[in-house]
């Protein structure tokens, strides 16, 4: 705190600092005034040396002026050409982006359509699919009414004697066979081919050994395969027996029969593993067939029928050929007889054409009678007068 003139002033006033900081300044400049008093002398000494100085000076300054107006106009053309390259630049550029946004453009139009094409054919597949799904469902519930079907045994048999009597149907005509034929032992066969003698009518009689052949299938262990393939063997010899000795009849039917498998898995199995059981019913005069090797053999029967038929008809035929042989010559004494009317029509078709001609010439003639000269030698024939000639 200070007081003058009867007024304290704070040494953190502001005022107080702004006039001790003014009066600070003002001893300042009466130092320097004195300095540069005494320094004045030497100023003016060294006055002389710094205008010999300054005309070099000045020129130097000319030059450089003059340099740096040059390195403005070079500072310009820079500039320009700067400039131009700039607009040169961003003119390819917009080129180039402009190219870059057409292909892309185009890229994404072609994905557009190829992605709206391949959303299609997915819609095709998915709905393929869905019919295929529903075809597995349908056959799913088939399946599981076969496995209804094969489940009992009467079923079983009548599933078995349908698929005979369709493979049969097809491969041989109808009056070549009979189906649920009785025998003179009472004895019904599932379908009796009528072939000639020899053989004679052959039975092929439907059996399916199910049950041992799905036990086989289920079989884990070599104990349960050896019993379930005991069960087969024990069902098809039973069948080849049953089939040897209701089916098969001296002077009546063939010397053999067929036991027909509807089913192909069951036919190989017994051919592949089994090959005794197989070798039993060739002994036995039972042949065992799958829905396969039975139309092969329904075909060769249906050329021995074929063949039968043929000799039966041997008379008939040499008859009919007889026929066809005199009505071939008929038709040759016919032609001949044609033949002759037709040389007789042409020897008159000339003969109108000779007349003709002739007609045609004694018209012509007679059209210019008064304007030609008629030869003597043709005057009696035609009857003309001659003319008289005045006398000379």
């Amino acid at each position: 705190m200070i007081e003058i003139g009867g007024t304290t002033y704070a040494l953190d006033d502001p005022v107080v600092l702004g006039v001790a900081g003014g009066a600070v300044l003002v001893l300042m400049v009466l130092w320097l005034l004195i300095a540069a008093v005494r320094r004045t002398g030497q100023a003016a000494r060294t006055a002389a040396d710094l205008a010999a100085q300054m005309g070099g000076v000045n020129s130097r300054v000319q030059s450089l002026a003059d340099g740096q107006q040059q390195l403005f106009g070079g500072l310009n053309a820079v500039s320009e050409t700067q400039a131009a390259q700039q607009q040169k630049t961003l003119n390819l550029m917009e080129q180039r982006l402009a190219s870059v946004t057409e292909a892309m453009n185009q890229n994404l139009s072609s994905t557009a359509r190829n992605t709206a094409q391949s959303l299609g054919e997915l819609q095709q597949r998915l709905q393929t699919i869905d019919k295929a799904q529903e075809n597995i469902t349908k056959l799913s519930g088939d399946v599981l009414s076969l496995q209804d079907i094969l489940s009992n045994k009467q079923t079983r048999g009548a599933f078995g004697e349908i698929q005979l009597t369709d493979i049969v149907g097809k491969a041989l005509p109808a009056d070549s066979f009979t189906l649920q034929a009785t025998l003179s032992n009472g004895k019904r066969a599932d379908c009796l081919i009528h072939l000639p003698n020899p053989p004679g009518p052959i039975a092929i009689d439907s059996k399916f050994p199910l049950e041992a052949y799905e036990a086989l299938r289920r079989a884990s262990t070599n104990s349960e395969a050896t019993e379930a393939g005991k069960a087969l063997r024990v069902a098809v010899r039973k069948h080849i027996k049953d089939i040897a000795d209701r089916y098969i009849i001296d002077g009546e039917t063939a010397d053999g029969a067929l036991m027909f498998l509807p089913s192909e898995a069951v036919y190989a199995e017994l051919h592949a593993n089994f090959p005794e059981v197989v070798r039993e019913g060739f002994a036995a005069r039972v042949w065992i067939v799958s829905p396969t090797t039975c139309m092969a053999t329904l075909n060769t029967m249906r050329a021995i029928l074929k063949d039968a038929r043929m000799r039966e008809q041997a008379g008939a035929i040499r008859k009919t050929l007889g026929q066809l042989h005199r009505d071939v010559e008929l038709v040759v004494e016919r032609v001949d007889k044609l033949n002759t009317h037709f040389g007789q029509a042409r020897k008159d078709l000339d003969a109108i054409n000779t007349a003709a001609e002739r007609a045609g010439k004694r018209a012509g003639r007679l059209n210019n009678f008064d304007f030609e000269e008629v030869a003597p030698e043709d005057r009696a024939a035609t009857g003309v007068v001659p003319l008289a000639r005045p006398d000379p």
